[in-house]
């Protein structure tokens, strides 16, 4: 008798042993984080970077909840022809362009106007090349490539450019003079070679071309391109708070929690030598 419980005491210690690492397996699982950033056709919608305490039930619901609402990762926006990329943000060659460039991403984002009188996310492009380093253009020769809030009217464009394709920025604009800033002919063109402009790949270049001779030709008078350093997160800003150009970064946040907000290009102009944002101009 004496043996057979010493048996089942063995066993049922076994059994213990072997199934708790698997139950602690079990809750790692459940835990682990996801760290995609997902965004939606919609692209109003965005998921933030998820954290630590999502559980796998979570994730499932997130993922059914995704295919009810047509997801479509981040990358899609680089990765698809430009004909799939208008039909899926219901926009059209000839609608009103926005431009958008982040220098530390090395991303331009093309956005354009629908029907419902907002700016949708058309797609996004990589940059080949650009120079300098984060902060604005100062002086000509200086190889920077520029910072602020620019336009590009029929003008701007240069179907001849020797970099396949070019569209002026404008530098310097009202804002660079008033800080008495030099430097000329910064372009966004092809080529994939930089020396102070935003360098493409030809083909890309023909993409974007196309939609900003488009937009202009059908009545829009100028293209706002605005361009930024990074993302002008409260996060990347606290990051870059020490920068010797984190008060003019401020200065640039404001047009950039304005389209943030409104999806609308805001109007904008100098005083005092400063960027002054107000509403959209009707």
């Amino acid at each position: 008798m004496g043996d057979i419980l010493v048996t089942l005491l063995l066993l049922i210690s076994f059994i213990f042993f072997y199934l708790s690492p698997l139950q602690e397996k079990s809750k790692s699982i459940k835990t682990h984080p996801c760290e995609q950033n997902l965004t939606f056709q919609e692209y109003e919608a965005v998921i933030p970077e998820i954290n630590n305490t999502l559980t796998v039930d979570d994730l499932m619901r997130m993922a059914q909840k995704v295919n009810e609402n047509k997801f479509v990762p981040i990358k899609t926006f680089r990765d698809i022809p430009l004909d799939q990329a208008l039909f899926a943000a219901d926009a059209k060659v000839g609608s009103p362009v926005f431009i958008r460039i982040f220098k530390q991403e090395a991303l331009l984002e093309v956005w354009m106007k629908t029907e419902e009188e907002i700016y949708r996310l058309v797609k996004m492009y990589q940059i080949c090349a650009y120079s300098g380093k984060l902060g604005p253009k100062l002086r000509e020769g200086d190889r920077q490539s520029p910072e602020g809030f620019y336009s590009v009217d029929k003008s701007s464009l240069n179907p001849h450019s020797k970099f396949h394709l070019a569209f002026n920025l404008g530098y310097p604009n009202a804002y660079d003079r008033a800080n008495k800033r030099t430097g000329s002919y910064l372009m966004v063109h092809g080529n994939c070679v930089s020396i102070g402009c935003y360098a493409m790949t030809d083909e890309k270049i023909e993409e974007i071309y196309k939609v900003v001779e488009a937009a202009l030709e059908r009545g829009q008078k100028e293209v706002q391109v605005h361009i930024y350093p990074f993302r002008m997160t409260e996060e990347n800003m606290a990051a870059y708070a020490h920068y010797r150009w984190y008060d003019f970064w401020q200065n640039l946040k404001e047009g950039y929690d304005y389209f943030e907000a409104e999806h609308l290009p805001p109007s904008i102009y100098v005083k005092n030598k400063r960027y002054i944002i107000s509403e959209t101009a009707q």
